[in-house]
């Protein structure tokens, strides 16, 4: 596995491939890792978010950063989710524990937030916005991004800045910036691929991305996070 840092963002990857971002979940606290995850790799990606790391799964799968999304006031939680999972980070944790019900069950790939707001699939309806604003604590936007439904797919955000897919227009972006309060950035991830999500584990300490992750994109990200 090549791991390397290049200004504080780190490549690195997971099962032998580069979709960090569909496996693990951080905040500043915590990072979220399935169960079975290898103890050294664990040990190495919470050094790098300086985030503790919590074994756990979603509605019995791995798939934790697809099915849940997290900042650093909640965790929402799929319909699908197993009560003994929302137990286990509702006593592991400190933060705010909500279950979303909605058929949508994917939440990491319709819900984009930070600490300061959320940017949330059109498909999602006014009772689940109310439950995401509740729960993460934020405001909420409905916002297809680059006519995209899955808004959770194609950006990713922390306190300090977002990525987002390449062909987003510039008005939708200052919008974006104003929900986000951040700055935002076209980039791609894994040479490539425009659903940043997929390869990219970001806290307010650290940016972690996968291992394809080429020198452009890498400016990209920095331009998006670091500045």
């Amino acid at each position: 596995m090549d791991i390397f840092s290049i200004m504080d963002i780190i490549k690195y990857d997971v099962y032998r491939g580069p979709n960090i971002g569909i496996y693990i979940m951080a905040n500043d606290d915590y990072v979220l890792l399935p169960m079975g995850f290898a103890k050294s790799k664990a040990d190495k990606i919470s050094e790098y978010l300086k985030s503790k790391a919590l074994f756990t799964s979603v509605a019995n799968t791995r798939l934790i950063g697809t099915l849940a999304v997290m900042n650093n006031h909640g965790i929402l939680l799929p319909k699908t989710a197993y009560s003994s999972e929302y137990e286990f980070l509702k006593k592991e944790t400190k933060l705010e524990v909500g279950v979303l019900d909605s058929k949508y069950t994917a939440l990491g790939n319709v819900i984009c937030a930070n600490d300061m707001g959320a940017v949330v699939s059109p498909w999602l309806s006014k009772d689940d916005c109310e439950t995401i604003s509740q729960v993460l604590g934020v405001k909420v936007c409905q916002k297809r991004v680059a006519g995209f439904y899955q808004t959770g797919a194609v950006m990713t955000a922390n306190n300090e800045g977002a990525a987002v897919h390449p062909e987003t227009d510039e008005e939708d972006m200052r919008l974006f910036e104003n929900i986000l309060g951040v700055n935002v950035e076209h980039s791609t991830i894994n040479n490539g691929i425009p659903y940043v999500s997929s390869g990219i584990v970001a806290n307010n300490n650290s940016v972690v991305v996968g291992s394809l992750t080429t020198g452009p994109e890498i400016m990209m990200l920095t331009r998006a996070f670091l500045n």
